[in-house]
């Protein structure tokens, strides 16, 4: 099992930029304003022969206004999951009460602490870092985290927590458990990727908490709460998945700030790197333009999608709404024809295993892949219940069609005059394909070739 290191502090520390030098990624969004971090993150990586897990957590201030007390309880959380705790201060700004409040908290857990003093690349830290020693937890390491001055001194000082607490794992060991896991992986089916996307304030983090079973996301009343695209691991039915609660998605004429801005890229790049995407919408207020465009949006990057309708608990008369929400969706979602939807109610934990079992559909339709033969044979019923217009006096022959990829299907068809078949019946293909089989909701891609059946 992986060594944990929870990273805590005041806001605008520095352990962000700390947990991206550790894990030796940039996985943590980065900025000079305070407070960015709010839900903790996590990370796996090995630091010379220990194996490790490291938490990002949100920047501790004193107070019970606002989102402050349910921050507290997340970094009060990863410490108590944690084996080890780097406890960072700012050399510069030198100790401050919440330094102090903060430092109780860790000794109070009884838990091994390496005090580190962040941004120490010039003199200016120097009295910062003698103040440090105040605080109680040990000698401070002077380091700059965006710099990786000190780097090598904390690895080491992380290292010996690793001996002392058992975790180190030599070095011929973990390169045969390696070669078991990529064995193994081999074998068994990598994690499910899924995000939950949407605009602010649908409930998308309490979606997260009622399939992961716990507080694992910040929730409340204020839009806007959630800015990492934060992954949670979870198994459902004997399906190992990848959860990733996501920040709303404003109109982007109306995203204010840096942290927005950065909020929105983490965001869009969780809908990249997903296999399935799951758009909440508010029972109250579906299908605004917003959540069209990132419906369309999800269908041009060729993401298996899947539609939930959230606090349907509000809902009344259901059965009608229910009606009038599919004809809405087919009528301005031609793009997915036939895309499943799903009510839910997250502060209910009403109808989430219908939305997994619509989340695990999608992904077997997403990866479906069709035999030649069959495509062919439908290509030509398609063309002689259809055939396509005549371009500039001249027939366009449709030859051939092969799926050339899955994840999303994406099928070739080579025809005589690629350029000249019209868009509608490029339309028409696609929804054939959808219907006759039986592929709903599922972004299909049809590219034309120009050329003879390259299998005669």
């Amino acid at each position: 099992m992986a060594f944990t290191i929870a990273i805590v502090g005041r806001p605008n520390v520095g352990k962000s930029t700390l947990f991206n030098r550790l894990a030796g990624k940039k996985l943590a969004l980065v900025d000079d304003q305070p407070g960015l971090t709010r839900d903790r993150r996590e990370a796996e990586t090995t630091l010379g022969p220990c194996a490790v897990k490291l938490i990002d957590t949100a920047g501790l201030e004193p107070g019970d206004q606002g989102l402050t007390p349910r921050m507290r309880q997340q970094t009060e959380a990863a410490i108590e999951q944690a084996d080890l705790v780097v406890f960072l201060i700012d050399a510069r700004a030198g100790v401050l009460g919440a330094d102090e409040i903060l430092a109780d908290l860790v000794r109070s857990s009884g838990k091994p602490v390496i005090l580190a003093a962040n941004k120490c690349e010039g003199r200016a830290a120097e009295p910062g870092v003698y103040e440090a020693y105040a605080l109680g937890l040990g000698d401070p390491l002077p380091i700059s985290a965006e710099h990786g001055l000190g780097y090598g001194e904390l690895s080491e000082a992380i290292e010996e927590a690793c001996r002392k607490g058992g975790a180190v794992t030599e070095v011929a060991h973990q390169e045969a458990e390696n070669e078991a896991e990529v064995e193994a992986e081999a074998t068994v089916p990598h994690p499910l990727r899924i995000a939950i996307v949407g605009r602010p304030n649908v409930g998308k983090s309490t979606l997260v908490n009622a399939l992961l079973g716990e507080e694992r996301m910040i929730t409340g009343p204020e839009a806007g709460i959630t800015r990492d695209a934060v992954a949670s691991e979870f198994a459902w039915d004997g399906r190992s998945l990848l959860l990733f609660d996501t920040a709303g998605l404003r109109r982007k004429m109306r995203v204010e700030g840096r942290a927005e801005e950065l909020s929105v890229g983490d965001a869009l790049k969780a809908i990249r790197f997903a296999e399935v995407v799951v758009l909440l919408l508010d029972a109250e207020q579906p299908f605004e333009k917003q959540d069209l465009q990132i419906a369309d949006l999800i269908a041009q990057e060729g993401r298996g999608l899947v539609i939930a309708i959230n606090k349907w608990d509000l809902v009344r008369d259901r059965e009608k709404r229910l009606n009038e929400l599919r004809e809405t969706c087919q009528r301005l979602l031609p793009q997915v024809k036939g895309v499943a939807l799903v009510t839910v109610s997250a502060l209910g934990g009403k109808g989430l295993g219908k939305l997994m079992q619509a989340v695990l559909t999608a992904d077997e339709l997403w990866n479906r892949r069709l035999p030649t033969h069959a495509l062919n044979q439908w290509l030509r019923a398609v063309v002689e219940a259809h055939a396509p217009p005549a371009a500039s006096g001249r027939r366009i022959k449709l030859r051939y069609i092969t799926q050339a990829n899955a994840r999303p299907p994406t099928f070739v068809l080579f025809c005589s005059r690629p350029k000249a078949l019209p868009e509608s019946y490029t339309r028409y293909l696609v929804n054939a394909l959808r219907e006759d089989f039986d592929m709903p909701g599922v972004p299909i891609r049809l590219n034309l070739r120009k050329g003879d059946n390259p299998y005669v």
